[in-house]
């Protein structure tokens, strides 16, 4: 229970980051428009949660979990009365929530914090790549002749 408290304060940390989106609406709104890095789901949500929010990660191409908290426990970590579904639009926040997990639960988390360790790295590299781009254009490097 000690690991899902820490998991529960990242996601407070990461709503008022402004890197959460809590709800249905704006979890399907955030991965239609594939913003959405990992969707998290309530231990005791809906059947029909579940499916809309399966449905929401394959239209997205993003990743989806149910965690050992229930949608009361959910919705107090970020500052609602209960919580269903939420989707992370941060991979560093995604990669930290997914760590936890895997700390909690190796065997049923291990895989999704391996995949989204990946992608932060990506992620990472088209960043540095990017930021080097924009200097050169700003000092006006030309690229060296092979």
């Amino acid at each position: 229970m000690d690991n899902v408290n820490g998991v529960l304060s990242l996601l407070g940390l990461a709503k008022k980051a402004g890197r959460l989106e809590v709800g249905e609406e704006p979890v399907g709104g955030a991965a239609r428009a594939r913003d959405a890095r990992l969707i998290l789901l309530a231990s005791d949500a809906a059947d029909n949660t579940v499916r809309r929010a399966k449905h929401f990660a394959d239209a997205g191409a993003c990743l989806i979990t149910q965690i050992p908290a229930t949608k009361d426990e959910l919705g107090r970590a970020v500052g609602r009365t209960s919580c269903a579904m939420l989707a992370l639009t941060d991979v560093g926040f995604a990669e930290a929530t997914a760590k936890k997990l895997a700390a909690l639960d190796a065997a049923q988390y291990g895989e999704l914090a391996e995949r989204l360790s990946v992608k932060a790295a990506r992620a990472a590299q088209r960043k540095q790549e990017q930021q080097r781009h924009d200097k050169n254009v700003r000092t006006g490097r030309k690229r060296a002749k092979k």
